[in-house]
């Protein structure tokens, strides 16, 4: 019985580190999209167009039109990262 309790235990804990550290990994690649967007969104508006992407950030403007599914001409952080995240 002990030995069986401690495999469990073992088992759990290896079992709940994952999503842990895919956590961190999302929120460590949020934050790198965040630092990227601000840099190259130089209006300041929270918003990037297909021309503040085009220099700055290639694979967003290579799949600009993906990402901006209402077509209104600009991409937000929160949609490039929900992007990422699939």
């Amino acid at each position: 019985m002990y030995f069986a309790k401690n495999i469990f235990l073992v088992a759990a804990c290896a079992l709940s580190s994952l999503p842990m550290s895919a956590h961190a990994d999302d929120a460590s690649r949020n934050k790198e999209i965040a630092e990227r967007f601000a840099k190259c969104d130089t209006n300041r508006d929270g918003k990037l167009t297909l021309a503040e992407a085009k220099g700055c950030m290639p694979r967003i403007y290579d799949h600009f039109s993906y990402i901006d599914t209402t077509n209104k001409g600009y991409v937000t952080v929160a949609q490039i990262q929900a992007m990422a995240s699939r």
